[in-house]
């Protein structure tokens, strides 16, 4: 790839350009203009194009690949380890949705994700887009106070949460958190699901709260088909830290997130279909969104979600992950990198 080239091109030519990327998603109907500015300061991308972010990401590679591995969770503070084919993601994330349904979930609605580092928190948001609705993903453990104010911003239909997260070998109960937080909101939330991992109490509200381990078992032939959006559709709400004020919402589309983060994946990346992709961010950060659920699916690449530090049990832990499944591309951060040069090499 000649990088000077193919930077001018896309300065010169931008319509050109942004055209070609965009073939690398599935356009349920094509787009009819790459960029629509005629509301300036505002620009829609892919103008009168309909697609989906969770066709492009789990749908589309079930034909090509349905046995090659999409998410593989690994969590140093539980000791479990669990991996999800495209094909079984594909099923999951229908029974998943076919639950979001029945609680009256639809286009354009939103659904809050209150939770940690496993499998069933990116089957929710994977879940959510495929029915056109709008996921928000608040950082696992967030007191209750910030979780409140953006239940109040985001007015979700339903929540997705846990009984608990662990961290550094400490558990943190979030259910009672979002008990608080749902007491403290001016918004009712009319459906709470709770992903009950044997870590902590977590006691049911009647009539609210709800299993979702029994849930599945009652759609587990479910059939969910993807709701097509326009490009510029919301796919996603995440909320600023709020440490200069009120936190606030920052807001994606469909059409230009899904083109953009395909592109990158491979320009930028250099990841392959088949190749596997470990960043070790957390889904409630935007790193998390784009570059552990979004970016590696949608190059149909197999994803790492991992829970745990990067110094436990020992400063190792990641480069073993790398070892064993064979990473060929790792996105971290500085803070991490930093945590790692005070260990005894």
């Amino acid at each position: 790839m000649d990088y000077d080239a193919l930077y001018r091109r896309s300065i010169d030519e931008p319509e050109a350009f942004w055209r070609e990327q965009a073939a690398r998603i599935d356009w349920h109907q094509p787009f009819e203009q790459v960029c629509d500015h005629s509301q300036p300061p505002f620009a829609r991308w892919f103008a009168g194009g309909l697609t989906n972010l969770c066709h492009n990401a789990v749908d589309r590679h079930v034909p090509q690949r349905p046995d090659q591995p999409a998410l593989v969770y690994i969590s140093t503070e539980t000791g479990q380890e669990r991996s999800l084919s495209y094909g079984q993601l594909y099923v999951e994330v229908q029974r998943t949705a076919a639950i979001l349904q029945a609680m009256g979930v639809r286009k354009g609605d939103r659904v809050l994700i209150y939770m940690p580092m496993i499998p069933e928190a990116v089957v929710a948001m994977l879940a959510t887009v495929r029915l056109g609705a709008i996921h928000s993903v608040v950082f696992g453990g967030f007191a209750s106070h910030a979780l409140a104010s953006r239940i109040d911003d985001a007015q979700p239909t339903v929540v997705f949460t846990a009984d608990a997260g662990s961290r550094g070998g400490k558990v943190i109960a979030y259910k009672p958190l979002l008990d608080e937080a749902l007491k403290q909101a001016q918004h009712a939330v009319p459906h709470v699901v709770v992903v009950d991992r044997g870590l902590a109490p977590a006691p049911l509200q009647a009539g609210r709260d709800h299993d979702f381990h029994t849930l599945r078992r009652e759609v587990m032939d479910a059939q969910v088909p993807c709701e097509w959006v326009a490009s510029e559709h919301p796919s996603y709400t995440l909320y600023t830290s709020g440490t200069t004020g009120k936190p606030k919402g920052v807001q994606r589309d469909t059409g230009g997130y899904a083109v953009a983060l395909a592109m990158s994946m491979d320009l930028i990346y250099c990841g392959q279909p088949g190749e596997t992709f470990f960043c070790t961010s957390d889904i409630g950060w935007v790193v998390g969104h784009s570059y552990i659920v979004y970016g590696p699916l949608l190059a149909g690449m197999t994803t790492i979600v991992y829970e745990g530090l990067p110094v436990r049990p020992d400063a190792a832990v990641w480069w073993s992950i790398v070892e064993r499944h064979r990473a060929n591309v790792m996105f971290s951060a500085p803070t991490a990198i930093r945590v790692l040069k005070k260990q005894d090499p």
